[in-house]
């Protein structure tokens, strides 16, 4: 007859645990799902531009675009430039390539020691910028269709967003006919007003650096924003 020695009580709490049902979390401890901001962006002639922005990806750069989207900055700007082939830019407030928003910010790209993913390919939105690396501001881009001139853009600009609809307008204006020395369109390309919805998601003001808002002030101090 073999006797079973007292167990412990750790042993018996221990049995105790395992035998405990498991208890599920509710859904106020599960995380939450965010949706990726929504951009729309409205020409004069009714036609609309629209897709995603991605805040994993450019923290920093999509809170100034939001930012700068909703207060109105970018209603009745243009693009002022168009390169066939490589990519469309606006944002400039005097529709010259030499105006910002009055400050910076950091660049979120590789070669600026930010990791950033996102391919510069077509429909991709990305930050115009001076050469030095954090002297984007308000004035972006939207890479058209030719990969040869895209692909070198890659860890040296940062990508922020996407177009996924009205990717025929995006090809319109990219066909444009332009003035060769400046690349402006002949015709105006006016962009009504930009919009970004949020799905109720506070994004926060953007870091700025403000130590670059005289010399955006002084315009003729200013050298274009522009895409190599």
């Amino acid at each position: 007859m073999s006797v079973r020695g007292k167990r412990k009580k750790w042993q018996v709490s221990r049995e105790r645990e395992r035998s405990a049902p498991v208890a599920k979390k509710n859904d106020k401890e599960k995380k939450k799902y965010v949706r990726n901001p929504s951009v729309y962006i409205e020409m004069e002639d009714g036609r609309v531009m629209s897709g995603k922005l991605y805040p994993e990806v450019a923290p920093n750069t999509v809170n100034n675009f939001i930012a700068l989207a909703n207060s109105g900055f970018y209603d009745g700007t243009i693009f002022h430039r168009v390169v066939p082939g490589f990519m469309i830019q606006g944002g400039c407030p005097d529709g010259t390539g030499r105006g910002g928003a009055g400050y910076t910010i950091r660049g979120e790209f590789s070669a600026n020691s930010h990791i950033n993913g996102l391919k510069h390919e077509f429909g991709v939105i990305s930050m115009a910028r001076q050469e030095k690396a954090d002297t984007a501001s308000s004035q972006f881009f939207i890479c058209l269709d030719d990969p040869k001139k895209t692909y070198p853009l890659n860890g040296f600009y940062a990508s922020f967003g996407r177009i996924i609809e009205g990717l025929d307008v995006l090809a319109e204006i990219g066909a444009d006919e332009t003035d060769p020395e400046t690349e402006r369109p002949l015709e105006p390309r006016v962009i009504k007003k930009i919009t970004v919805d949020t799905f109720g998601v506070e994004y926060p003001q953007p870091e700025k650096i403000n130590k670059f808002r005289e010399f955006f002030r002084k315009k003729e101090r200013t050298k274009p924003a522009i895409v190599f």
